[in-house]
């Protein structure tokens, strides 16, 4: 059987990045985005849902993230959905959380800066960020990044 795990989604950091290391010394960045979607019922009265999506970015794009990201800005990001789950400590319930491992993602500008906050909209490309790589080194710096069996995440 085939299957096919790809998420793409933009939205809002709904707080800064928080970027730890693992004792391997791999950075990992925890982001959560707010997506919304906007209907009109029945009864033509305009409706709006928030979904909040929690996101790890792992090496290299994880730093990037925590130097270029605040809380409010707007980002694109692709990646993939991961099930965690994990025995609650003081329940000894099995609890599991839907993620999204991030892949890779774009700064999205905003044409008024951040509403009243004084500063420039992030740079659409960093400049200490290297030139796109080939499909090829994309996917070998991604499994490098990686966490591999027996990293520990320290969150």
């Amino acid at each position: 059987m085939a299957s096919f795990n790809k998420v793409i989604l933009a939205g809002n950091l709904t707080r800064d990045p928080e970027l730890r290391y693992t004792p391997k010394g791999t950075a990992v960045a925890k982001i959560g985005l707010a997506v919304s979607r906007n209907w009109t019922n029945e009864a033509g009265e305009k409706k709006e849902e928030v979904s909040f999506i929690d996101i790890e970015a792992w090496g290299r794009q994880g730093e990037v993230l925590a130097q270029y990201m605040k809380k409010g800005r707007p980002l694109l990001v692709e990646g993939r959905l991961k099930l965690d789950t994990w025995e609650d400590k003081n329940t000894k319930q099995k609890v599991s959380k839907l993620k999204v491992v991030l892949e890779s993602f774009s700064f999205i500008d905003t044409k008024s800066g951040d509403a009243g906050s004084g500063t420039p909209p992030a740079p659409t490309r960093p400049s200490s960020a290297p030139s796109a790589p080939s499909a090829a080194q994309a996917t070998e710096s991604l499994e490098g990044d990686a966490p591999h069996e027996g990293d520990d995440v320290p969150f």
